[in-house]
């Protein structure tokens, strides 16, 4: 399953923000990718993430594949075009 959004992080995803999303990810037991310009990583590696470089309204790709791929996605998804909900 996958779906593309466009990223409303203001930092884009470095240092914090990309902690945060990692965090989010290893919280699901699927096999998850974010994919920017046809390029592909883990969403569980701080350090491949910040290599994609994702900036403020970039168009990105959530990937995941397992049992609870949807509530991956709609959570990842929803962290990056809402980074402020549920950080209260």
């Amino acid at each position: 399953m996958e779906r593309s959004t466009i990223v409303r992080v203001r930092e884009g995803l470095h240092a914090r923000p990309a902690t945060r999303f990692v965090k989010l990810a290893k919280g699901f037991e699927s096999d998850i990718e974010i994919a920017k310009a046809g390029k592909s990583v883990s969403a569980k590696s701080s350090v491949k993430l910040m290599l994609l470089g994702v900036k403020e309204l970039d168009e990105v790709t959530v990937r995941a594949d397992g049992a609870d791929a949807i509530e991956a996605i709609e959570a990842l998804i929803g962290y990056l075009e809402n980074p402020q909900a549920g950080l209260e």
